[in-house]
């Protein structure tokens, strides 16, 4: 009990892992360098700052994001509860009253014995401590200069540029086809194969869709280093024909031809349950983006599980840097939990501190480390997570496409087998406890 543990980073995930560590007895220190200085997505000096939207997503069974509430309520999450207290009327979603919610807790914290608040800026990890870092996607300078010297610099990223991810059985493969330029090698590529026609009607709109509205603090870094689908295409008609959706050495077998462009898919799991949209990082608007690229030939129907992101935003490599249960493999000592890890979304981010204070407490406790399956959402994070393309990592929220897949044709019928399979084995653990 007497173990040191200090948790940097005041948001969703850290204060969530501090709130369930005290309820176990444990005292914790927690560091947040509001209200000394401010990020620039930053308003409130409160803690668990809801920085966007107040909508915490559905909370439906048949939804990923319900299931993944559950889970937590299951699990004695403290925020999401809460969360429930200061829920505002938006019909299946569960929306907050995002200045109660922040102050409720913020007040928790300041009243908890075994809680200690610092206002500071913290630059280095304590050897002799239980660290939980839960800094988030603007980890200060400081903190990201510690963070370099305990896993290098190459993995630790400071922008989000990612495609779009589609479910596997939402794409129409009587016109989707594998194949690889020229035949050579194996067919990893999934292709949606475009005529003139089609690639015309898909860029007009591509070029005057809707983009999101960046914060000033964004606009300066984001595009030195990767081009949004949209603004490559605006440089003229035929950019992203030589760019990322060159047709060169493919052949359409359903119409026995050559394409005009092809969009390329890549598998984003194993199980090739989910697909990546190779090269369309963009800055749509989530509505644009189903819009727009459901013009492509195969994707007319495509469920999106993610949407592609490009904001300023840091995340560790998982698969490089951390080990299943979200420590540094070269520091079992330190956790990292929240967007910092790789998860996207604010109740993933309060999963992902429970599921650190939940192993700290174990492994202070001597017991064996807890790492639920890909039953349950929150283990299927953890496994997507873990075995992702390091090459290609990037963030991830909740989604039935990282789960261990149900055969099941009925997709209602499945979504609700997910969330019954996935609370037994969460009833179960909690009953072992």
């Amino acid at each position: 009990m007497s173990k040191k543990i200090n948790i940097i980073g005041g948001g969703l995930a850290g204060s969530e892992a501090a709130l369930y560590l005290s309820k176990r007895g444990y005292k914790v220190n927690l560091f947040d360098i509001k209200s000394e200085k401010m990020s620039p997505a930053h308003h409130s000096t409160d803690y668990a700052e809801i920085v966007c939207s107040n909508s915490l997503k559905s909370e439906d069974i048949t939804t990923a994001s319900g299931v993944l509430k559950k889970e937590l309520l299951a699990l004695d999450s403290t925020l999401l509860k809460v969360a429930y207290d200061c829920r505002v009327p938006a019909g299946h979603a569960l929306a907050i009253d995002r200045e109660r919610f922040s102050h409720t807790i913020t007040e928790m914290l300041k009243q908890d014995e075994n809680i200690t608040l610092y206002t500071r800026d913290v630059d280095y990890f304590e050897p002799d401590a239980i660290t939980i870092l839960a800094t988030g996607p603007l980890t200060t300078e400081n903190m990201c200069d510690a963070l370099k010297e305990k896993i290098g610099s190459d993995f630790l990223y400071f922008y989000d540029a990612a495609a779009p991810i589609i479910s596997a059985d939402s794409i129409d493969y009587d016109k989707a086809f594998f194949a690889t330029r020229y035949d050579k090698g194996d067919a990893d590529y999934l292709n949606c194969a475009m005529d003139r026609d089609e690639y015309l009607a898909f860029y007009n709109e591509l070029i005057n869709a809707k983009t999101a509205e960046l914060h000033e603090f964004e606009k300066k870094n984001i595009f030195e280093s990767c081009m949004p689908i949209e603004i490559m295409a605006k440089r003229g008609m035929d950019s992203i024909r030589f760019g990322p959706l060159k047709p060169v050495g493919i052949k359409n077998p359903h119409k026995n031809e050559r394409p005009y462009a092809v969009v390329q898919l890549r598998k984003e799991n194993n199980s090739a349950t989910m697909y990546n949209m190779v090269g369309f990082q963009t800055n749509l608007t989530f509505p644009e983006q189903k819009r727009v690229f459901r013009l492509i030939p195969g994707l007319e129907n495509a469920e999106f599980l993610r949407y592609g992101v490009m904001h300023t935003n840091n995340f560790v490599n998982f698969p490089k840097c951390l080990d299943v249960y979200s420590r540094l493999k070269n520091d079992n000592n330190i956790f990292i939990a929240g967007q910092l890890s790789g998860v996207e979304g604010y109740v993933e981010s309060i999963a992902s501190g429970l599921y650190c204070a939940i192993n700290v407490v174990n492994m202070i406790e001597s017991k064996p480390l807890v790492k639920f399956s890909a039953d349950t959402i929150i283990g299927a994070l953890y496994n997507y997570l873990i075995n992702a393309d390091h090459e290609h990592f990037q963030p991830i929220n909740a989604n039935f496409g990282i789960l261990n897949a149900i055969d099941e044709r009925d997709k209602k019928k499945r979504n609700e087998m997910y969330y019954y399979r996935s609370i037994k084995e969460i009833e179960e653990y909690i009953n072992k406890e």
